[in-house]
């Protein structure tokens, strides 16, 4: 089957993952417009689009998804035919300290998301219609040292992070058995690549390196993940949002399982010629640190069914992603500046007249 959108609203797309979304999708898909909608918290960034801010099937709207007025004007103004639902909170430690902005973000700001959606596709203005929910794989919670998660393993979330997440997918899950509404629901593993908020592993070390500053590493290191380049993903999610039957649900990954500690060091490693540091400088800077609470011991994904039923397989080696993504942070210092002194929230008021939330 074939789902060809014309007016798509994406939800939380001045993020990681949204933005790069956006700018593979609005590139390949011009007669499509796209509307992003983000609250713009502190992990979203407007600077992470300012190379496609002026593109003609591009707008960006300032806005909650919990607005349901405005959610419900957005979908009617724009005839929007298809929602890809990014915004969420998202970064674990966080959740454990607050978790109550990730039950109202995550959680009821999707209930509001798809019952908005749901009274603009049985209002019957546009003539098909797909509401894509973007979840990970720790909504199954933790796996031992073999196996891997699949559609089928049932949600087992460790911390209020992944427990948000997972009532959202069963939110929609609940929406087409319920009410038939044509719902798909993607699992990606740890994603990496460009616009990464420097909280997260992969870019913190970068940073941490540059600066020559302790890089924390969580108990003993040996917790893995399987890593998802974010460009793969994103060519992913458009292979779902066209080509999926609705009701689906589909993992994806990247095929990459590394151990937390190997992936430390090895970017240490690369850093440490890139830099022209003598070989195990970087190394010094590894610091074992106590480990967080519920912290999942493996995630591993099996996506053979998005392979089988949609021709979809990633294209990165992790070798070859966290290569490019080292040589990308170094060539942007500057974006790394402003997201971790916080001038980066200015752009939003100078570009768009208003003050980040």
């Amino acid at each position: 089957m074939s789902f060809v959108p014309s007016s798509i609203l994406v939800t939380g797309g001045a993020g990681f993952i949204g933005s790069n979304f956006i700018h593979s999708f609005v590139a390949a898909n011009p007669a499509c417009r796209i509307t992003n909608l983000d609250c713009l918290t502190y992990a979203g960034n407007l600077k992470n689009l300012t190379s496609i801010e002026n593109r003609p099937n591009y707008s960006f709207l300032k806005g909650d998804i919990a607005d349901a007025q405005l959610v419900a004007k957005i979908l009617a103004e724009q005839q929007v035919d298809a929602v890809v639902h990014f915004a969420a909170e998202s970064h674990v430690d966080r959740s454990i300290t607050g978790p109550e902005i990730f039950v109202r973000t995550n959680v009821l700001g999707t209930q509001i998301l798809l019952e908005e959606s749901r009274k603009h596709w049985q209002s019957g203005v546009v003539a098909d219609f797909r509401f894509l929910q973007i979840s990970t794989d720790e909504v199954y919670g933790s796996l031992g040292d073999t196996g891997f998660f699949t559609e089928e393993t049932p949600l087992a979330a460790n911390s209020p992070y992944s427990a948000s997440k997972a009532g959202a997918d069963l939110l929609v899950r609940a929406y087409h058995e319920t009410f038939g509404m044509p719902t798909l629901n993607t699992r990606c593993s740890n994603n990496y690549g460009p616009y990464h908020f420097p909280e997260k592993l992969i870019p913190l070390l970068i940073h941490n390196i540059i600066n020559k500053k302790t890089l924390p590493v969580y108990g003993d290191g040996l917790n893995i993940r399987d890593w998802l380049h974010v460009n793969d993903h994103a060519a992913a999610i458009e292979v779902v949002l066209k080509t999926a039957a609705p009701g689906s649900v589909y993992n994806i990954g990247g095929n990459n399982e590394w151990k937390n500690i190997d992936i430390v060091n090895l970017v240490c490693d690369l850093l440490d010629g890139r830099l022209g540091r003598e070989a195990g400088e970087n190394r010094r800077l590894i610091s074992f640190v106590k480990d967080r609470p519920g912290h999942d011991r493996r995630y591993a994904i099996d996506a053979t069914r998005l392979k089988n039923d949609l021709g979809w397989e990633p294209a990165y080696t992790f070798e070859q992603g966290i290569s490019e993504t080292i040589d990308w942070y170094l060539a942007n210092q500057e974006w790394v500046a402003e997201v971790t002194s916080g001038s980066y929230r200015e752009y939003y008021q100078t570009q768009y007249g208003g003050g980040a939330a």
